[in-house]
């Protein structure tokens, strides 16, 4: 039998910190990709799809208890699961 696990539909917003509240772990067993504005970001930490805009930490900058600071980037927002690439020897 296959037992091919259902991916959980993919929120409206999402945030890759545990702690925050739109964290959800189970989204996080399988690959996501995020697209802004038609171009893929690889440094995504918090996407809305409605509210269109992505958080993607500074280079250089860190907030006061030493964590990245989050700049905001607005846009149309594009959230989807990365297919599973399998190479067979």
């Amino acid at each position: 039998m296959n037992d091919i696990k259902q991916k959980p539909a993919l929120p409206d917003r999402l945030s890759g910190n545990p702690r925050s509240p739109h964290h959800n772990a189970e989204v996080f067993e399988h690959e996501i990709g995020i697209m802004l504005n038609g171009k893929e970001r690889f440094d995504v930490e918090e996407y809305c799809i409605s509210e269109g805009w992505v958080k993607a930490p500074s280079h250089k900058a860190l907030d006061r208890r030493g964590q990245p600071l989050m700049m905001t980037v607005k846009g149309t927002v594009e959230a989807f699961y990365c297919e599973d690439v399998s190479v067979e020897e």
